[in-house]
């Protein structure tokens, strides 16, 4: 196929790859908290027939600094834009924030036909962060919506840190919030019966930065009361770095992730068989 790329208009921010021909299936890559633009995932995906934005949705010209009241409309306009550009299905695909994005973003758009979650979160989360005002703390929700702050679970300023391999393992400290705040947990959810998208999560049971595995239970179970089906891939020994295939990562970093690059990329390979049925 050939493959062409570009940068995205404003107000969107990033780089689109089209291929010709297409298959009419648009993709909207989402990275994490490190603020990457996810170039190379997003070049996996356009070989396979797709045309992919890789987006910058926070730290950019006029953007948060900071996840800190992000606009869900700003994946929004991915989708407007992929709409525009002939594309009959739309897949968002999110890591870690990313993904808390993307499913949040499948709940409020319709127009969206599946999520590929890699290491998800079941609730919304405080801010990673400032916003546009440079204020990090008091803690504040990660999205807004129509201008409002959605309700999210708050963080424990007494949480003592926890070490693996010397760094920070931030697990316990999301299983802390989650019992020391119980009571905001439902307001917080991510209400993912409201979505007949096609779901996808993917998680490692030895991530250390958050319970990505628990969440992904939970946002499965969630959906099934409502007779939803959700599609799960767990990974024993992965961690919260997800390879799918030909990716790689650098192991430094000021925070434990889990895992090894051999179990995160077996589950990567893994997960992409299943991704690959749903594009």
């Amino acid at each position: 196929m050939d493959e062409e790329y570009q940068r995205l208009p404003p107000p969107l921010q990033g780089e689109i790859f089209q291929v010709k021909p297409d298959t009419g299936t648009g993709v909207v890559v989402l990275g994490g908290s490190s603020g990457r633009v996810d170039v190379a995932r997003a070049r996996l995906f356009a070989s396979q027939g797709a045309t992919v934005i890789a987006l910058r949705w926070f730290g950019g010209e006029g953007q948060v600094p900071g996840i800190c009241e992000v606009p869900l409309e700003t994946f929004f306009a991915a989708t407007d834009y992929l709409v525009e550009l002939g594309c009959t299905r739309v897949v968002l695909v999110g890591t870690s924030k990313g993904a808390e994005a993307a499913l949040l973003a499948a709940v409020y758009d319709p127009r969206i036909s599946a999520v590929v979650a890699l290491s998800p979160s079941s609730v919304v989360w405080g801010n990673i962060g400032p916003g546009l005002d440079g204020i990090s703390w008091p803690e504040r929700s990660s999205w807004t919506l129509r201008g409002t702050p959605l309700p999210f679970v708050s963080s424990d300023p007494e949480w003592v840190g926890e070490y693996r391999d010397g760094l920070v393992a931030y697990r316990g400290l999301f299983e802390r919030c989650l019992q020391v705040h119980e009571f905001e947990i439902d307001a917080a959810a991510i209400p993912l019966e409201r979505t007949i998208a096609e779901i996808l999560l993917v998680a490692g049971c030895d991530d250390a930065l958050w319970p990505s595995d628990k969440f992904a239970a939970s946002l499965v179970r969630r959906r099934a009361d409502f007779g939803l089906s959700t599609q799960l891939v767990l990974g024993k020994d992965a961690g919260h770095r997800i390879l799918l295939p030909g990716e790689t990562t650098s192991r430094s970093s000021l925070r434990a992730h889990g895992g090894s690059d051999e179990a995160d990329a077996k589950l990567g390979r893994l997960a992409w068989g299943h991704i690959v049925d749903m594009l």
